[in-house]
C-alpha cells in the first residue's frame, strides 16, 4: 500500500491585518471619492465617515494627514493610468494631432478635481510635489514621442521652444484656465487644444535677430 500523503499546512490568516488593509484602502478611496465630488479639502471626520471607520483609526493607518494624501495621489495615478495612452509617431500629422488631443482632453477632464485639490497642497508637501512632477514629465514625454518626426527636423533651440510650447498648451493648467475660468465647454476646449497644437507644429521658426 502507498503511504498516505502528508497533510498540507494551511497558513493562518490574521484577521486583524486583513481588516486593517481593508480599512486603509477604504480611507484612501474615501478621500479620492470626496475630492471627485468637489470637496477639495475634506476633513478627517468626513474621510472617516465616508470610509466607515472612526476618526481615531485614521492615524492608526497613517502617520499624518500628509501620508493619507500621498496614498490618495498614488491611487489617483493608478486610476488614470489606463487614460495615459501614447499616440505612435507614425502616420499623417493631422491624424496624430486628432488622436493626441482627444486622449489628452479625456485625461485632463477626468483628473480635474484631484488636480485642484493637489494644487492646494503641493507647496507644502514635497512628496506630493515629486508625484506631480513625475506625472508632468510623463505627459511631456508623450509630446516628444508623438511629434518626434516634426520636432526632430528642427534645430536644437527651436525644437526645445516648440516642445515647451506644446507642453504649455496641453497641460492641465491650460485646460483648467479654459474650463474653469473662461467657462469653455469641454468640446470647445478640445477644439482649442487641437487648433493650438496644429498651429504650433505648422509654424515656421521666426528669424533670429542678430545684433
Amino acid at each position: 500500500m502507498s503511504a498516505e500523503p502528508a497533510p498540507v499546512a494551511v497558513p493562518r490568516v490574521d484577521g486583524r491585518v486583513d481588516r486593517g488593509d481593508r480599512n486603509r484602502r477604504a480611507l484612501v478611496e474615501a478621500i479620492v471619492a470626496l475630492i471627485d465630488e468637489g470637496e477639495l479639502k475634506p476633513s478627517v471626520a468626513q474621510i472617516a465617515e465616508r470610509a466607515g471607520v472612526s476618526e481615531r483609526s485614521v492615524f492608526r493607518h497613517f502617520d499624518d494627514v500628509a501620508g493619507l494624501h500621498r496614498a490618495a495621489a498614488d491611487l489617483q495615478l493608478e486610476r488614470i493610468a489606463p487614460l495615459v495612452v501614447d499616440t505612435p509617431p507614425d502616420g499623417p500629422l493631422a491624424g496624430r494631432i486628432e488622436r493626441f488631443t482627444a486622449r489628452r482632453a479625456v485625461l485632463l477632464e477626468a483628473n480635474s478635481h484631484v488636480r485642484r485639490a493637489a494644487d492646494l497642497r503641493e507647496p507644502f508637501y514635497p512628496e506630493l510635489r515629486r508625484i506631480l512632477d513625475q506625472a508632468r514629465w510623463a505627459l511631456r514625454r508623450q509630446i516628444e514621442v508623438t511629434f518626434a518626426p516634426e520636432l526632430d527636423v528642427l534645430e536644437d533651440r527651436d525644437r526645445a521652444l516648440v516642445a515647451h510650447a506644446l507642453d504649455l498648451a496641453t497641460c492641465w493648467d491650460a485646460w483648467e484656465h479654459l474650463r474653469q475660468y473662461q467657462g469653455v465647454a469641454e468640446d470647445e476646449a478640445l477644439a482649442v487644444l487641437r487648433r493650438t497644437v496644429t498651429a504650433l507644429l505648422a509654424a515656421r521658426p521666426p528669424d533670429r535677430v542678430t545684433s
